[in-house]
């Protein structure tokens, strides 16, 4: 074994291609992880498309280049590399944290209160690819009952929308969730809204059976954002108030617009979907009248992810209808286009190695 198939971005040309590439050999912490699930998000697309580039690429990466892509991984350990400090052996199941903190503070704990948070498949080689390389502490055990397509999409999937709720948004029960794009990050955030109570939940999103799908996930409304009552069915909705939190997933900045005008009195806007587009406030007056906020928002920190596999692993969140197709890692380009043409309306495309 000393080559292996791997989804290949050539930053310069932004050229993608599944490719033949050594199989990496794990450093010092380090452990070789054999892939068996990676998720495919629109953040992928973005970057094969040149709308997003990596904020801190590691040496390796410009050196060569290039970088594989995959930041939702899990799989089983294959190779301990030296100095391997956890109780970690070939054969153990895992998911990967979506990044790591690049390591270069002393007393570093938390990737997103660093500086330099480095993102798996953007800033180093992530998983579409049949192995991969993880820094231990970037590991987390996963039991046997959890299958391995809906432990992978947990980083960034699940734990983005999660992080947004009960952190940026800190969304309490019965407050008024406004949820903009039902794909990949909002469906998920549709039911964790419900999982904290939030009433009502309204989704909103321009394709009919991406609304179908938000109500079956729990949302109480579904909206088309292009419909001439738009913002009077938000407020009727909400008894008049408008929206404590509005969640902008698809990264949109007429959303992010529309969103902001239908907010309630120190209602919050939380961008979690990235987009180069300003954010533009139309009223700024009854904004500030009405004490609202814009708040950014980027993935999640490593006890998210944990939570959430222990709230799986306990039947509180059943990730199977999240799982669109599975797709054979020699054909991620077509997974690619599928998910930027809305093929199928997925919310997860997971390539299989």
């Amino acid at each position: 074994m000393s080559t292996m198939l791997a989804g290949r971005l050539h930053l310069e040309t932004r050229t993608f291609a599944v490719e033949e590439v050594p199989v990496p050999v794990p450093g010092p912490g380090e452990v070789l992880v054999e892939v068996r699930a990676a998720g495919v998000c629109l953040s992928d697309v973005h970057l094969i498309d040149g709308s997003l580039s990596p904020f801190f690429p590691v040496d390796a990466v410009t050196k060569a280049g290039a970088v594989t892509l995959g930041h939702e991984v899990a799989g089983v350990v294959h190779t301990l590399g030296p100095d391997v400090r956890g109780d970690w052996a070939p054969g153990q199941r895992v998911v990967l944290q979506a990044g790591e903190a690049c390591g270069d503070c002393a007393g570093c704990l938390r990737r997103m209160m660093c500086h330099r948070p480095l993102t798996r498949g953007l800033d180093y080689d992530g998983g579409w690819a049949q192995y991969t390389i993880a820094r231990e502490d970037a590991l987390l055990p996963i039991p046997d009952d959890l299958p391995f397509d809906q432990a992978a999409i947990i980083p960034d999937a699940v734990s983005t929308p999660y992080a947004a709720i009960i952190g940026t948004g800190a969304v309490r029960p019965a407050q008024a969730v406004g949820i903009r794009g039902a794909g990949g990050l909002g469906a998920h955030a549709v039911r964790l809204a419900r999982m904290v109570g939030a009433a009502p939940i309204i989704a909103v999103d321009p394709l009919p059976s991406a609304r179908e799908r938000a109500l079956a996930f729990g949302a109480d409304f579904a909206f088309d954002p292009l419909a001439p009552d738009f913002a009077e069915s938000v407020r009727e909705a909400t008894a008049g108030r408008g929206l404590d939190v509005a969640f902008d997933f698809a990264g949109v900045g007429a959303a992010r617009a529309q969103a902001a005008a239908v907010l309630g009195p120190f209602g919050k806007l939380v961008l979690a979907g990235l987009t180069p587009e300003p954010v533009t406030i139309a009223d700024s007056i009854g904004f500030c009248f009405n004490i609202n906020e814009v708040r950014g928002h980027y993935g999640s920190e490593p006890e998210h992810v944990e939570q959430l596999v222990g709230l799986a692993s306990a039947g509180r969140l059943d990730l199977a209808p999240s799982i669109t197709a599975h797709v054979p890692l020699a054909e991620a380009a077509d997974a690619v286009a599928r998910l930027e043409k809305k093929i199928g309306d997925p919310i997860r495309l997971v390539l299989t190695p």
